[in-house]
């Protein structure tokens, strides 16, 4: 038997609306697989591991071979000065600050254009100087300094752990890494992890104005990895703040890790953030990190669809 006519009425209105509901409410899922889709046909035929992970506009959620341990390299710099900044806060320090670089700081077998610029060290230097040559040159000795003065790598862990963003680990330095390469999977974390730290980055209040503003500049400024998530977004207007992590190879002939995480303001305020970690791959430098690159342009082009 039918209910009265008004509540039949009231009823498929409800029933009506429920089903817009859903459909609403479903709409970033179908969007989500469809950009996954695009990450996993990139994918076909690589004998390397990738592992990528976007976050939309702090909601939505793309991940692609999340359940991996991806050795960090130097994306671990970003974390660091994450750390750095916390620590200089909580002793009311200054970025200004100098540090004094003894020669025995100052490795010579390591990538680090601090060691060209000042070869026999002895010299003192302010704190966002190192900063700026950890996150935008990526330079080992700075980040090893940088290591001691906050008391360690362990120091540093413990507060992006605090953040709870997802699973990191880096227990070893750059010159740890440099004596033992088996070191490198050792400093490991998630591609999520990384996305979901970049966005507590991005919308929330970590630091003072001046430390926060410091690392965003910084790091829109990053003068590696162009070829990498920045490549596709040469000329687009948006803007781009990345760190990038590149290994040697290993004894096997695999490149251990090159990565990239970033996030990424477009011109009409929406943005993203993304990490692409590939891990022990075959290929050269040059065309793993073109596998970055379209990687970016695939979630580029996907957000401006929206």
């Amino acid at each position: 038997m039918l209910p009265p006519f008004p509540v039949y009425i009231t009823f498929m209105k409800s029933l009506f609306l429920g089903i817009i509901y859903l459909i609403m409410t479903f709409q970033p899922a179908y969007a989500q697989h469809a950009l996954q889709t695009q990450i996993e046909e990139l994918l076909i035929g690589e004998k390397a591991q990738v592992g990528v992970a976007v976050i939309i506009n702090g909601m939505d959620t793309v991940t692609v071979n999340n359940d991996i341990r991806y050795p960090m390299m130097s994306v671990f710099k970003f974390h660091q000065a994450l750390a750095v900044a916390n620590y200089l806060q909580g002793k009311h320090i200054s970025l200004q600050t100098e540090i004094f670089i003894p020669h025995k700081q100052m490795r010579p077998d390591t990538y680090s254009p601090l060691k060209d610029r000042f070869p026999e060290g002895n010299i003192s230097l302010p704190i966002y100087k190192l900063l700026e040559y950890t996150l935008q040159l990526s330079d080992n000795n700075a980040c090893d300094i940088l290591f001691d003065y906050i008391g360690g790598t362990g120091k540093a862990e413990r507060y992006i752990r605090s953040l709870s963003c997802g699973p990191c680990e880096f227990p070893s330095t750059e010159a740890d890494m440099h004596r033992n390469l088996d070191l490198c999977y050792g400093n490991w974390t998630t591609p999520l992890a990384s996305a979901v730290l970049l966005e507590k980055f991005l919308n929330q209040t970590l630091f003072d104005e001046e430390l926060q503003h410091f690392i965003y500049t910084t790091m829109t400024t990053c003068q590696t990895g162009e070829d990498r998530l920045a490549k596709p977004l040469k000329g687009t207007g948006a803007i781009i703040g990345h760190k990038t992590g590149t290994s040697d190879r290993n004894l096997e002939g695999l490149f251990i890790g090159v990565n990239d995480i970033g996030f990424v303001l477009l011109p009409d305020g929406r943005h993203y953030t993304i990490a692409v970690y590939v891990k022990d791959s075959p290929k050269t430098l040059e065309e793993t990190s073109q596998l970055i690159a379209d990687i970016s342009e695939a979630a580029y082009n996907f957000v401006q669809n929206q």
